[in-house]
């Protein structure tokens, strides 16, 4: 039973999210679309996964970057 049916980020990881937008647009392209650190100096997926956690705003701006690119 899917308990978010209107939800489109419903049962997608944080971790796959991002591995997928860094696939689709490589680092320096996702660092010019969102203005973060993590993604501009020395990115990694463990490195930006780490702050995204920690920083509501920056997840909330990556999840909206996803949801305008795959949805």
């Amino acid at each position: 039973m899917n308990m978010q049916p209107n939800n489109p980020l419903h049962g997608v990881t944080l971790e796959a999210l991002l591995t997928r937008l860094v696939d689709h647009y490589g680092w320096d392209a996702l660092g010019d679309r969102i203005d973060i650190n993590c993604f501009q100096h020395e990115p990694s997926i463990k490195s930006s996964l780490k702050f995204l956690r920690r920083t509501p705003w920056a997840r909330e701006k990556v999840e909206q970057l996803y949801l305008s690119t795959f949805a």
